[in-house]
């Protein structure tokens, strides 16, 4: 029965958030490190690179050097290589493809069946990732989850309370989005 919970409150976040996904369409998909990215200009074979985000979160492009790509989406990362590549090559026309996108990780610790890393292929909220490692184990507790995530070097909590969830008081919280790094701890 419990499973069967899950797997409904799973399903009704992935509806939850296809709004949340429609607006991040609109701007592309923002880059972390890990990520693999097949960057290409327009008639300019020698230009064609695949490149990797490597962990301090930026890429190397011939013509261009280093560029910080964390927090950039793809379609502004072909605008900004663009720019970069004006001076050079008037007009260049760039495309950037994500290949991989193994940097987008959530983390998920504690008192789950199955705690580790996964990869979010798309938006995910908490309780996704909560069933995606089995949900909680009988000793959790269930109130007392807490998402950490860093954002500008500082270390910020965000508290999660599952068992308002399972029992319909707060669905609102279903609709908190993960970020790539963001580790969900359950006490």
């Amino acid at each position: 029965m419990k499973s069967i919970s899950l797997l409904i409150l799973a399903f009704a976040g992935l509806l939850i958030g296809t709004s949340t996904l429609q607006a991040q369409s609109l701007t592309g998909y923002t880059l972390n490190p890990g990520d693999q990215l097949q960057i290409s200009v327009w008639r300019e074979d020698t230009l064609d690179k695949e490149v990797t985000v490597l962990p301090d979160g930026h890429i190397t492009f011939p013509l261009i050097g280093s560029i910080n790509v964390v927090g950039v989406s793809s379609i502004e990362l072909e605008k900004i290589i663009e720019e970069k590549l004006s001076d050079t090559i008037p007009g260049a026309e760039v495309t950037v493809l994500v290949l991989s996108v193994t940097g987008n990780r959530v983390y998920v610790i504690g008192k789950v069946l199955k705690p580790g890393e996964f990869i979010m292929s798309s938006q995910m909220t908490v309780a996704q990732v909560l069933s995606l490692a089995g949900g909680l184990d009988r000793f959790a507790d269930g109130g007392g989850i807490k998402v950490q995530r860093i954002e500008n070097g500082k270390v910020i909590y965000f508290q999660y309370n599952y068992n308002d969830l399972l029992s319909g008081k707060n669905i609102d919280s279903m609709s908190f989005i993960l970020k790539a790094g963001d580790v969900v701890i359950v006490p």
